[in-house]
């Protein structure tokens, strides 16, 4: 399966969930829900048109948006070196958002089940991934985490990137843990992911201010 294949199967997803907008619209209510709380208890509404359009319109502009990083980045050629796992996170991407627009219809259609466990559970198993492909990521300006210091030093990169990998994947099986402790399930996502953001932005910064002060002390040393 090349890259041709594996953005067909994304846009599979697309269409799927156009089909299934069309399949479901007769039985549906004029307004539907469309927001949770934290507690999963419906907090707000959409109209039917524009709650059934949103995800495939979304979901196929952002596979367009996919499509054009590779080309457009500079470093173009360090995603080239990690494509395949690149091209699998818009499959899993396009997956999720058609996770949520199912369960939001199905939902909608009388179907009684807490919305936010589905959220969390699809949440979970992108984060995992994006761990996945963090730990494979080179150096580029769209895909990873890109803060000053990793996209000024190629180790700084890759380090804080092996760290991050390790702390996304972490994060999917935390959220998976909580989905048995009821209505503070949320929390053992948010809490971990906030987390995972503020170390990954500090070790970046930390690894980048040693390496320089290494460098810089280095001919002194001499």
């Amino acid at each position: 399966m090349n890259t041709r294949h594996r953005f067909a199967l994304a846009g599979g997803f697309v269409a799927l969930s156009a089909i299934l907008s069309v399949i479901a619209a007769p039985e549906l209510p004029d307004q539907m829900v469309s927001n949770w709380t934290a507690a999963g208890e419906p907090s707000g509404t959409m109209s039917k048109p524009l709650a059934l359009g949103l995800v495939p319109v979304l979901t196929a502009g952002l596979l367009g948006v996919f499509a054009a990083i590779p080309r457009i980045d500079p470093l173009r050629a360090n995603i080239a070196e990690f494509r395949l796992y690149y091209d699998w996170f818009v499959v899993i991407f396009a997956a999720y958002l058609f996770l949520i627009h199912a369960g939001i219809i199905a939902f909608n259609l009388g179907y009684e089940f807490d919305f936010l466990y589905l959220i969390l559970f699809g949440v979970a198993g992108l984060f995992y991934y994006c761990g996945i492909v963090l730990s494979h990521a080179k150096q580029n300006w769209f895909v990873g985490i890109r803060t000053p210091w990793t996209l000024s030093n190629e180790e700084v990169w890759n380090r804080t990137h092996a760290l991050g990998g390790k702390l996304f994947k972490l994060t999917a099986i935390l959220a998976v843990i909580g989905l048995l402790f009821g209505e503070y399930a949320l929390y053992f996502f948010l809490i971990p992911a906030v987390a995972t953001a503020a170390i990954t932005v500090v070790y970046s910064y930390y690894l980048y201010e040693q390496i320089e002060r290494d460098d810089f002390s280095l001919p002194d040393s001499e």
